[in-house]
């Protein structure tokens, strides 16, 4: 940061970014939000309203009170202003009334003793008229001319009907409120000196998004103890466990993402991946981080952004579908995400590619397959979900019948199916034969090919395989 500021500019700081990989928009809504470079200031308008009472009042309030006021304002203006009008054309009528009689007005004013009741008995006038007859000099009343008389009355005229216009019809008063308004600005206002800017709220950068995105695998073992190690190319399974212990459950991420448990209870927990102990360790117990339920245990761990679509459900036939942001918890005790039915099981998340192409594949124990349009189920951001797969409510409460394989299929795949050493292909068009509506028992897999182990996905790319559960 540099400050450049002088006589000239009296406040001017330069930021400069290290490099041009620098988000700029984002470096700046940082500052605005942890820094006095942009303050807000808390105001309390407590003031004196048309009600003459002491009130806080908004700025709302403020201008519609100032507005009926200025209204009201205008209007007495204007009143006073025909009032005036109206006495002066009443004098007018009188002065008129005079110099068409002016001769023997001024006898009158010179013989009587009384002109001026003599004269509102002669001609008719009000004592107003008289008055200012009488206070006209005499040489004065003789240089009255009655075309002058006249064209000031039709003047005065004019503008009386102009203001009984106006104080009859709102919209004309509302025109004039407007132009004076526009007036006033363009003769005594100033531009504004800081400039209103239309942009997003201004929000301070976490240690999230100050981390290096990088790839980095988080592993979780049988025992709940969790860590992570840096890049894709690492073998889970491999890693030194403690005594007792083995690899249960991996994620691939980047280190700026949160890692997401899933708990046998349905509740979700997320933790920040780069504060999670290195893998040269044998890592921490997640325990120590989470306020796990009695009685309950981790299971599953996954990783993505938050835009990303996760099918989720239970291996009693239940799912939905959800965004990354569903998963995420700020609590230690995580939130309830998926409600499990009896005797039941949280199956391992599975990403989803295309909302509208997708395909469910759910797979039972008993070697039941189905195939159906992942756009048949909801999108939910917690709950039980719709019927998957239907199992017999007997057998899933005993245990009898579960899902074993829940995942998403893009359009057009081939699968190998693999029961231990045996293994089954089935291409795009094979797999009609198990495709059905969402909730139906599916289609029996040959014999010795019932207990699926692993699912080969060939997508024409590189395999995409699933473990067993």
């Amino acid at each position: 940061m540099r400050d450049e500021s002088d006589h000239e500019n009296p406040t001017r700081i330069v930021v400069v970014p290290r490099s041009n990989r620098i988000d700029c928009d984002q470096l700046m809504n940082h500052l605005f939000a942890s820094t006095d470079l942009e303050k807000n200031f808390r105001v309390n308008l407590n003031m004196i309203g048309l009600d003459n009472r002491p009130q806080v009042k908004g700025l709302v309030q403020i201008l519609t009170e100032w507005i009926e006021y200025r209204r009201e304002t205008v209007r007495k203006r204007i009143q006073y202003r025909l009032d005036k009008i109206l006495a002066r054309l009443h004098i007018l009528e009188g002065l008129l009334v005079a110099y068409l009689n002016l001769d023997e007005v001024i006898e009158i004013i010179r013989t009587e003793d009384d002109p001026k009741a003599v004269l509102m008995a002669r001609f008719g006038i009000t004592d107003i008229q008289a008055d200012a007859i009488l206070d006209t000099k005499l040489r004065h009343l003789a240089k009255l001319e009655e075309m002058k008389i006249r064209g000031e009355q039709d003047e005065l005229e004019k503008e009386r009907e102009k203001l009984e216009k106006l104080l009859g019809s709102e919209r004309r008063m509302n025109t004039l409120l407007k132009k004076e308004i526009q007036a006033d600005a363009e003769k005594y206002g100033d531009d504004r000196r800081s400039p209103i800017v239309e942009r997003a709220e201004a929000k301070a950068m976490t240690e999230r998004d100050l981390v290096p995105s990088e790839p980095i695998t988080v592993v979780l073992s049988e025992k709940g103890w969790i860590r992570h190690a840096k890049g894709h190319d690492v073998d889970p399974s491999g890693l030194n466990y403690k005594a007792g212990d083995k690899f249960l459950a991996s994620a691939r991420g980047k280190s700026n993402q949160p890692a997401v448990f899933l708990g046998s209870d349905g509740r979700s927990y997320s933790l920040e991946s780069h504060s999670l102990p290195s893998a040269r360790s044998q890592g921490e117990p997640i325990t120590g981080r989470l306020n796990i339920s009695a009685g309950s245990t981790v299971r599953q761990v996954v990783m993505g952004e938050e835009d990303q679509l996760w099918l989720i459900g239970s291996d009693a036939g239940y799912g939905f579908v959800c965004k990354g942001s569903d998963l995420l918890s700020k609590n230690r005790s995580g939130k309830a995400l998926v409600t499990l039915p009896q005797a039941s099981e949280v199956m391992t998340p599975a990403t989803v590619g295309d909302l509208e192409s997708d395909e469910i594949l759910a797979i039972t124990n008993q070697g039941r397959m189905l195939l159906f349009p992942i756009k048949d189920l909801p999108q939910l951001g917690k709950g039980k979900g719709n019927k998957i797969i239907n199992i017999p409510s007997a057998k899933a409460k005993a245990r009898e019948e579960f899902v074993s394989h829940l995942m998403a299929l893009p359009k057009g795949v081939s699968i190998t199916l693999y029961a231990g050493k045996r293994k089954l292909g089935l291409k795009a068009s094979d797999l009609d034969n198990f495709r059905g509506e969402r909730g139906r028992r599916g289609g029996l897999l040959p014999r010795g090919l019932q207990r699926v182990t692993r699912i080969e996905v060939d997508t024409g790319n590189e395999p995409e395989s699933t473990t067993e559960e």
